[in-house]
């Protein structure tokens, strides 16, 4: 294993969750090696047009990362969240200002995000970039040191070897196959429409989840003056609403949202996704971790998958940040135990909500509109909600805490 190349953490995946873990690592000291399919004149092709609504938790871990400062366009601040249902009554309404804040988070454009990511990774002075390289799998020979790994390049397959691998490949994670960790993978039935939205009224700082049979329609306050909309069909319904021309979709989004934020005027380029909850068995292996996506994947009714994932990465790079084997066996144990809470409580949420206020059934009307009700009442419970909005649920990275920034 002498002429073998050996890296201390092996980043598989240039993403948002796989970038953000760089740049922590970096910040805290370590060596890390990020390996990206893309070329470095490309971003990869999940920096699109999605309209990501960061916690508060992670507006202050990208802050102290220099991320949030390298936005080239303003993030939109969400000063209140408004949740209501098509036929049910009631309706639930958080403000910041009642929980001694400002804004509950910001809204951001995935592709604005990755070229804030990219412009810091390209600044990381403990970072090596593998890049156009491909992940192919674990090689049979291995060692209890480390973890071979096979890797395609442009000059052919050669083997390298790191102390621990993270898999931050996404929800269709090759790694966490190679792995042999299985994962359980639910289709709520829907399709998801992403575009950006102008309305007669400019956007106010109102999150909005309008919640219907078919999946939800929510409105989110860009910093463009626009609003990103994420409207969800039935799977059957899909190819006809991708069909209709932009008028015919604004009539169809009006109809699903009604006016609060005025009537809808211009639609941008749509894109169309599928909603799927991916959960992985277990997030270790021998000298391995899974992270964000590859680790879950969730519905985005509640907007909490990659703030979820970010705390996944946050918490491995404060775990690694001094420690002789960042692969050790006791390491990645307390990594599993530190995310155990948050994880949990975070998929429980996300899952409860999509299939609750999806179903048609009369007998659950009555009690969606008290349990809107009840929100709208009971301090306690607002404020339960709040902090989940907020990100802070279980064992809390510093970073996201606010702590050394």
């Amino acid at each position: 294993m002498a002429d073998l190349q050996i890296h201390d953490v092996l980043i598989i995946g240039g993403g948002l969750v796989g970038a953000s873990l760089a740049l922590a690592l970096d910040r805290a000291g370590v060596p890390a090696t990020l390996l990206e399919a893309t070329p470095p004149a490309a971003m990869p092709e999940v920096f699109d047009q999605r309209n990501l609504s960061f916690a508060e938790a992670t507006v202050n871990a990208l802050g102290a990362l220099g991320v949030m400062a390298r936005l080239q366009r303003p993030a939109g601040a969400i000063r209140r969240i408004h949740v209501s249902r098509q036929g049910d009554f009631g309706q639930a309404c958080l403000q910041a200002q009642d929980f001694g804040r400002t804004t509950f988070g910001q809204v951001v454009v995935a592709r604005d995000l990755g070229e804030a990511l990219e412009a810091r990774l390209s600044e990381a002075s403990r970072l090596t970039r593998l890049r156009p390289m491909r992940f192919l799998g674990f090689d049979t020979m291995q060692d209890d040191s480390v973890q071979r790994v096979r890797v395609a390049a442009g000059d052919g397959e050669r083997v390298i070897a790191a102390r621990l691998v993270v898999a931050a490949d996404g929800a269709t994670s090759t790694v966490r196959q190679a792995l042999g960790i299985a994962a359980t993978t639910h289709d709520y039935g829907q399709r998801l429409f992403v575009a950006r939205l102008r309305t007669q009224r400019a956007p106010d700082g109102t999150a909005y989840e309008r919640l219907r049979d078919a999946g939800p329609t929510a409105l989110l306050p860009r910093g463009d003056g626009c609003y990103g909309i994420v409207h969800g069909v039935a799977t059957a319904e899909a190819a006809g609403v991708a069909a209709l021309d932009a008028d015919g979709f604004l009539r169809r989004v009006q109809d699903a949202f009604g006016w609060r934020a005025g009537r809808f005027l211009e639609v941008g380029e749509r894109s169309v996704y599928p909603a799927l909850r991916v959960v992985a068995d277990r997030t270790t292996a021998r000298r391995a971790v899974l992270v964000g996506n590859a680790a879950q994947a969730l519905h985005p009714v509640g907007a909490q998958g990659f703030n979820l994932g970010l705390r996944d990465a946050l918490t491995l790079a404060e775990l690694v940040a001094g420690a002789e084997d960042p692969g050790a066996e006791g390491l990645l144990e307390a990594y599993a135990q530190r995310r155990r809470e948050d994880r949990s409580r975070t998929l429980a949420f996300s899952d409860g909500l999509a299939r609750i206020t999806a179903n048609p059934a009369p007998l659950l009307r009555p009690l969606r509109s008290l349990g809107l009700a009840a929100i709208g009442a009971v301090p306690s419970l607002q404020s339960l909600l709040a902090g989940g909005a907020m990100g802070y649920r279980g064992d809390v990275p510093a970073l996201c805490r606010g702590a050394g920034a």
